[in-house]
């Protein structure tokens, strides 16, 4: 791994924390054995920040079996043992937060004050939440269930997770996969993006300084078609949980299959921003833009169609194009931007083939473009507002996940809230109303796993994420998450010690 000099010291602080490789097993960090290596490129930029060695199969294979090995004296700690550690855990990331931050918006372009208001806050305060869910590790009260025979439910930890995290939200959804996996006493091996795996490596080597065991929080960071499938498949993970595109995610159901692994799918979503006649106009227009927006678009859960009751229709559009032209494209690094590149050249040219491909069925209001100038060399794509597609067309039913906003208007409740269903996707979606009898009949028939009500992104940890339909199932973030980290036992004693005796009569008669 090296450093090609691009990366200047304010932007990049912990960059000697890498140079020993960008896999972490058993507690120290090593180099992939892959024989191939990859690039962290800044995407505001597009100069190569670090090169690395990517993880092969031998490296899954030994980090399989350090939190395999890790796992008895893990899954044996107390909850408040495993409480306190996740305390001191979250201190570490609280005194790290500046770090966290910038590498942050350095692999992903987000600008630096979403990462230091946002993403690390929301990462510490995760930390701290399934500190406390630790201790609440619960079964079910004995009692007398069958005769003479008292029964109880245990809950237990599964083993060795396997687990795979997008390169959106690398930070966050590295925590959202091992904390809740080792809170309830669960061992991992995490394989982030290979666009995005430095906050990941930071976040293993915290948990280490915070006295976890080694061993039981691993990275390899290699391609999913190599690293990822093996982990997925390997015969000594118990739990895959996954993050990404449904396209992949039926790829990982497949490979999951044959050893018969419990399974966690967060993925693709295209959520609908329902704005009823009653809505207040404002407040909805500002609430598009800040939910379409937000990480560039590329969030499952961002408003990307936007329905409109008809009499509201042009107001908004011409509003919400008035609001995206305001926002300031620029280095993330800059205090006054409010919006950076997307993640790659890649990504920017896709989502540009599909607002090219919509002008010849649609209107594009406002962007629509790459900005030229200084920002020309980073991947950076303006603010888009397209108006009067059709419900079937491609921008309104595929994923674009880019600063791409659809909008759509309907005459009738009903028709607004069939148009918000008529995708495959349901991780999320928003009403807006001043009627809670209206707003609440949305949140009732919106097929979604989250449904905001005059408002769209917020998240907190107390409250689980995940997805109906296309979007997946299993929970994120919240005791759902913890109890999905665990399985159940039945355990029934019997009271008497001649009730084996008895049922051998009753089956068998004497003998």
């Amino acid at each position: 791994m090296h450093n090609p000099g691009n990366a200047t010291p304010d932007r990049f602080p912990a960059e000697e924390r890498f140079q020993q490789g960008a896999q972490y097993i058993a507690g120290r960090p090593t180099r992939g054995t892959s024989g191939r290596t990859h690039a962290v490129v800044d995407p505001a930029s597009g100069e190569e920040v670090l090169r690395y060695e990517l993880a092969g199969t031998a490296d899954v294979d030994r980090a399989v079996a350090a939190a395999r090995e890790a796992f008895p004296g893990w899954a044996g700690t107390t909850p408040g043992e495993r409480s306190d550690a996740l305390h001191r855990f979250a201190a570490v990331l609280a005194d790290r937060a500046e770090d966290f931050a910038r590498a942050e918006s350095l692999q992903c372009g987000k600008p630096l004050k979403l990462t230091r208001e946002f993403d690390v806050p929301g990462t510490i305060d995760n930390t701290a939440f399934f500190a406390g869910a630790a201790r609440h590790l619960q079964g079910q009260s004995a009692g007398e269930y069958s005769g003479d025979h008292t029964s109880y439910v245990r809950r237990e930890p599964i083993g060795v997770v396997g687990s795979i995290a997008p390169w959106n939200y690398p930070l966050q959804m590295a925590a959202w996969k091992i904390l809740p996996a080792i809170a309830a006493g669960n061992t991992i091996v995490l394989k982030p993006a290979e666009l995005t795996p430095l906050t990941s490596l930071l976040f293993a080597q915290a948990a280490t300084d915070a006295g976890i065991p080694d061993g039981v929080i691993n990275i390899v960071t290699g391609t999913g078609r190599e690293a990822g499938e093996h982990l997925v498949g390997h015969p000594d993970v118990a739990m895959t949980s996954f993050t990404g595109s449904t396209a992949v995610g039926k790829r990982v159901a497949e490979v999951a299959t044959a050893t018969v692994k419990r399974l966690h799918l967060e993925l693709g979503g295209k959520a609908p921003f329902v704005v009823f006649d009653d809505a207040d106009p404002e407040a909805a227009a500002q609430g598009a833009v800040a939910g379409a927006l937000i990480n560039t678009g590329q969030d499952c859960t961002a408003a990307t169609r936007a329905y409109v009751q008809r009499p509201l229709y042009d107001a908004f559009v011409e509003r919400t194009a008035a609001l995206m032209e305001t926002v300031r494209l620029g280095d993330p690094f800059a205090a006054g931007t409010d919006l950076g590149p997307l993640i790659s050249h890649v990504q920017r040219d896709r989502v540009a083939g599909f607002v090219d491909r919509a002008r010849g069925y649609a209107r594009v209001v406002t962007g629509g473009e790459a900005p030229g100038g200084e920002l020309a060399k980073g991947a950076y794509y303006r603010p888009t507002l397209i108006a009067d597609a059709a419900q079937d067309s491609e921008v309104v039913q595929s994923e674009i996940f880019g600063p791409v906003l659809v909008v759509l208007p309907f005459d009738t409740d009903d028709e607004g809230i069939a148009l918000a269903n008529d995708t495959p996707y349901g991780l999320a979606a928003s009403a807006w109303s001043r009627d809670v009898y209206r707003a609440n009949r949305a949140t009732r028939e919106i097929k979604a796993g989250c449904v905001w009500v005059n408002d769209h992104i917020p998240i907190i940890s107390e409250m689980p994420h995940g997805g109906y339909k296309s979007s997946g199932y299993g929970k994120d973030m919240s005791a759902y998450s913890f109890e999905e980290y665990t399985q159940i036992k039945h355990v029934m004693f019997d009271n008497t010690a001649v009730a084996a005796k008895d049922w051998h009569r009753t089956v068998f008669g004497d003998r």
